[in-house]
C-alpha cells in the first residue's frame, strides 16, 4: 500500500515516506496517472483523504485506516492514503480528490465534515467513482455514501462511566473544536452523567473555535486544559479532540485520575500504553467499519450512497471495556448495558445539543 505519512504533533506518528510529493498529496509518478474514466474499482482500491491530524492520532483518523487496511487484505486492494497540509483551504481538498479520481481510486473517502464542500463539487465531475465522507450528512448526491453515527448515544454511556467512578462528583469535558459534531459529544455525557446525579458539577471547555487553529490536533492544548480542569477538582476527564486528546489522557495520568477517550478503543492503542492505567473507557465509533462496508459495497457492484448511519443498536458506536478494572466494576456495567437497552427501545432520547 502506497502512503504519505507525516509525524504526528505528539511524537507517535509514523516516520513519513521518502517520495516526491505533488501540491495535491500525491507521489511524483501519480501526477502522470490515467485519464479519468470515471473510477474503475477492479483497476484501484480505495483513497482516503485524512483529517486535521492525520495518522498517529490514535483516534478519528487510525480508525479509518484501520478499515482501509481490512479492506486491502480481504479484496486484495491497493490503496492509498494522503494527509492534510497545514491551513489547506477548500481548493486544495479539490485537487486531491480530484487527483484521486482521475488515478482510478474508487472509492475516494474524505474523513471529516472538513470535505464536504470538496465531496460535493468533485462528485459531480466523475460521476461513476463513489465517493464517502466521514461524519456529515449535508452533500446529497447519488454517488456519495454520507457516513455519520450517533456520537451522542456512545457519550450518554460515557457520562454514566464518568459519573458512576468520580469521587468528587466533578468530572469534566474537552471538545477540540466548537462545532455541533462535538457539542453532540458534549450533549450526550452531559445527560448520562446528569441522569446518574442530576447535581454533578461538570467543566467544560472547547480548544477552539475553528479546526484550523488546532483544536484537533493540539495535544498541548488538550493537556493544558485537562490540567486546568483536575486543578478545579474534576477527577475524570472526557476529551472529544482527536489528537489534541492525547494531552488530556496525559494529563490524567500525571495527576493520577481518570480519562475517557473517543473514537477508537484508547486503551488498547500501543502509543498511549504507559497512560494506560488511567483510561477508564473510550466512547468509540466504527469509523472503521464504515469505510471498510463502502468499500465492499463497491466490490459488491452494488454502491452504498444517501446517508449510512450508526448507532448502539448496530454496535456502530459504544463503550469499550478494554480496561478490567472498569469492565470488572459490577455495578457500573449493569447500569451502562440498562442505559444502552432503554436508548435503543426508544425509552431514552439522547440530546444532540447542550
Amino acid at each position: 500500500m502506497r502512503r504519505l505519512s507525516r509525524i504526528a504533533a505528539a511524537g507517535i506518528a509514523t516516520a513519513a515516506l521518502a517520495v516526491s510529493v505533488t501540491a495535491c498529496g500525491g507521489t511524483s509518478s501519480d501526477a502522470a496517472a490515467d485519464k479519468d474514466k470515471g473510477g474503475d474499482a477492479k483497476a484501484k482500491g480505495l483513497a482516503l483523504a485524512y483529517d486535521v491530524g492525520g495518522r498517529g492520532d490514535q483516534s478519528f483518523n487510525d480508525a479509518a485506516h484501520a478499515g482501509m487496511v481490512k479492506a486491502e487484505q480481504d479484496f486484495k486492494l491497493t490503496g492509498k492514503d494522503v494527509e492534510p497540509t497545514d491551513g489547506e483551504s477548500d481548493a486544495d481538498k479539490v485537487a486531491r480528490l480530484d487527483q484521486l479520481a482521475k488515478q482510478g481510486y474508487n472509492p475516494v473517502i474524505g474523513v471529516g465534515f472538513a470535505y464536504a464542500p470538496a465531496i460535493k463539487e468533485v462528485a459531480a465531475k466523475h460521476p461513476k467513482t463513489t465517493f464517502g465522507i466521514v461524519d456529515d450528512e449535508t452533500v446529497q448526491e447519488k454517488n456519495v455514501a454520507d457516513l455519520v453515527f450517533h456520537e451522542e448515544q456512545a457519550s450518554y454511556l460515557a457520562g454514566i462511566a464518568a459519573a458512576m467512578t468520580s469521587k468528587s462528583d466533578h468530572i469534566g469535558f474537552v471538545g477540540g473544536v466548537d462545532v455541533p459534531l462535538i457539542h453532540k459529544f458534549e450533549a450526550g455525557y452531559v445527560q448520562g452523567a446528569q441522569s446518574v446525579n442530576p447535581k454533578i458539577k461538570i467543566e467544560k471547555q472547547y480548544l477552539t473555535e475553528k479546526a484550523e487553529d488546532g483544536g484537533f490536533s493540539s495535544p498541548n492544548l488538550g493537556k493544558e486544559a485537562a490540567k486546568g480542569q483536575i486543578d478545579k477538582g474534576a477527577d475524570v476527564v472526557y476529551a472529544a479532540a482527536g489528537l489534541s486528546g492525547q494531552g488530556v489522557i496525559e494529563a490524567a495520568a500525571a495527576a493520577k485520575k481518570w480519562a475517557i477517550g473517543v473514537d477508537s478503543d484508547q486503551y488498547n492503542q500501543k502509543p498511549l500504553a504507559k497512560y494506560k492505567d488511567h483510561i477508564l473507557t473510550s466512547a468509540t465509533k466504527d469509523v472503521a467499519g464504515a469505510v471498510y462496508n463502502l468499500v465492499k459495497s463497491v466490490q459488491d457492484g452494488k454502491p452504498a450512497t444517501g446517508v449510512v448511519r450508526a448507532d448502539l443498536g448496530s454496535d456502530g458506536v459504544g463503550l469499550a471495556d478494554s480496561n478490567p478494572e472498569f469492565k470488572g466494576d459490577a455495578k457500573v456495567q449493569k447500569a451502562i448495558e440498562k442505559a444502552k437497552a432503554d436508548i435503543a427501545a426508544g425509552k431514552i432520547k439522547v440530546k444532540t445539543t447542550s
